[in-house]
């Protein structure tokens, strides 16, 4: 799966996508903007911890995502 995820979540919309790597390991990445300008995208650090799919990573990005929107937006 190579395709972000697009999720929204009070107010903001989480894009999440997987980017393979070496040895069938996937790194998530997470961008979250607002829904409403100004929109102001920021690209979260995610661990990188260790992924067998890409959906996993996807998961663990999105988790990144709530908790960012949670405890800062």
């Amino acid at each position: 799966m190579n395709e972000p995820m697009s999720i929204p979540y009070r107010g903001y919309e989480l894009l999440c996508h997987a980017r393979a790597v070496d040895g069938g390991r996937f790194i998530p990445s997470l961008v979250v903007s607002k829904q409403v300008w100004p929109t102001r995208p920021r690209e979260i650090d995610v661990p990188r911890g260790d992924h067998q799919s890409s959906q996993t990573a996807i998961d663990a990005a999105h988790a990144a995502g709530v908790e960012w929107v949670q405890n800062y937006g």
